[in-house]
């Protein structure tokens, strides 16, 4: 059995346009905003850096080095894009030990703008959110629409997918799950990465089958709802106007499971999913997985766009951690 990536439905139909990105490191910039301020004291050395055209390992594998400390001393909240400018936090352990200069650390590609002290070393997924900047070139498309679509993006949000980032060049590591699953040995780190592909395909096949019945932002009975900016939830299974009133004031959100274990009632739907893909599912349960949930819908509130000549679309907005830029271009570009 082989699995190839579909083109996951749009929310908003047909994009109003086409264009290029990362022509340029620059054309592609996100910056890290942590879920808590350093506290100035403590054995880790808390590192915000920007970097271009480097991957987050790689540096990570040279402050080790210059801080001649064990690579595991190292962390960082999350992965980032080689071919971007990327401003990320690192922390390294230096318990008892002087700081080196870290000035000296500063390379063409490599720039260190702040360090500071806290008690504890930097864990992953402890970000409230990344801001981007993005340039597309080369636009061909109606500009008047595109801005009408950013303007509707802004107000009811997109669906919240997985980026093809998370499955692997042309699709992977989702097949490298399978025969995972089927019993290929894989080293630790490549067993979690290929246990997030497998679990997000399932999510985003349960969110176009939400996106194509246009349900994604909308609520059925026995949905589960995350409220804003928490990942606490609750099940309705009656739909009255409360609810209704503050979906459409984005206070909660309908979220769809993260298959894995567990006895978490789940949707017809999502169940039906789920039974589509056997072998992932399964696979997830062997490997211990808790059955999760996530949004469908994640807002752009502060979403802008502006033409800076008539082929150059430039962007800002920000998105909550484990929300993918790509999933707000493709209303724009497509795939």
């Amino acid at each position: 059995m082989t699995l190839t990536l579909p083109t996951w439905p749009l929310v908003y139909g047909q994009p109003p346009g086409s264009g290029q990105i990362r022509q340029l490191a620059s054309d592609f910039c996100v910056s890290e905003n942590l879920s808590f301020e350093p506290s100035g004291a403590g054995e880790h050395v808390f590192l915000r850096i920007q970097k271009t055209g480097e991957n987050t390992e790689f540096v990570a594998r040279q402050l080790a080095r210059f801080a001649n400390v064990r690579q595991r001393d190292v962390s960082y909240a999350g992965l980032k894009d080689r071919h971007a400018v990327t401003t990320q936090w690192f922390s390294v352990w230096l318990p008892g030990k002087e700081e080196p200069d870290w000035s000296a650390f500063t390379t063409d590609s490599i720039k260190i703008l702040q360090h500071v002290r806290h008690a504890r070393k930097l864990k992953r997924g402890v970000l409230s959110g990344n801001q981007f900047v993005i340039t597309i070139r080369a636009w061909q498309g109606d500009q008047a629409a595109a801005l009408q679509r950013l303007a509707a993006i802004s107000c009811h949000g997109i669906a919240n997918y997985y980026g093809p980032q998370r499955f692997g060049h042309d699709g992977q590591n989702l097949n490298k799950a399978l025969a995972m699953f089927q019993g290929a040995k894989v080293g630790r780190e490549q067993r979690s990465l290929y246990l997030s592909a497998a679990r997000s395909f399932l999510f985003n096949q349960l969110l176009a089958r939400r996106v194509l019945d246009q349900s994604w932002d909308q609520a059925v009975p026995g949905d589960t709802f995350q409220f804003d900016l928490s990942h606490s939830c609750f099940t309705a299974e009656d739909i009255d106007d409360s609810i209704i009133q503050r979906l459409a004031a984005q206070q909660i959100h309908v979220t769809g499971v993260l298959w894995g274990k567990g006895d978490a009632r789940v949707l017809p739907l999502e169940q039906a999913v789920v039974t589509d893909y056997p072998a992932l599912a399964a696979g997830l349960v062997a490997c211990g997985l808790e059955q999760d949930r996530r949004a469908l819908r994640v807002q752009v509130p502060d979403l802008q766009g502006q033409f800076v000549d008539d082929t150059t679309l430039r962007l800002s907005f920000t998105l909550p951690a484990g929300s993918y830029a790509t999933a707000l271009l493709r209303e724009l570009i497509g795939d």
